[in-house]
């Protein structure tokens, strides 16, 4: 199974398998309907405690990678992203969507590893 990122900004496919939206808060400016999800899997977004704490700084990425790490080894986390994985499988595809304008340090990046594993 392919595990794809892409940003909400950008025009969904028919290639990109079951869409699913990363970000705790909905992306600005975009409509329901414009970014023709499968599902919002808000509860795997980083913690708004951490989200502010990082802010998209580089220079913090490390760490933010292993504090959000631990906050998705809890086993209902685990739970989500495997049910996601089972319902995706038809579709051979999954793009984890991400509003983010920064592409290498967001928790899409992360979480695309995590759904790789997953999903065998």
């Amino acid at each position: 199974m392919k595990i794809l990122l892409k940003r909400a900004y950008e025009e969904p496919a028919s290639s990109d398998g079951f869409r699913v939206l990363v970000d705790r808060l909905w992306p600005r400016g975009k409509k329901k309907g414009d970014l023709r999800l499968d599902a919002w899997m808000k509860d795997i977004a980083p913690s708004t405690e951490l989200r502010k704490w990082f802010g998209h700084d580089p220079k913090r990425w490390l760490e933010f990678c292993k504090r959000y790490k631990a906050e998705l080894k809890k086993p209902e986390v685990r739970k989500m992203i495997a049910d996601t994985v089972q319902a995706a499988e038809k579709r051979s595809t999954i793009t984890l969507v991400y509003a983010a304008k920064d592409t290498e340090h967001n928790e899409a990046v992360v979480l695309q590893a995590i759904f790789k594993r997953m999903a065998g």
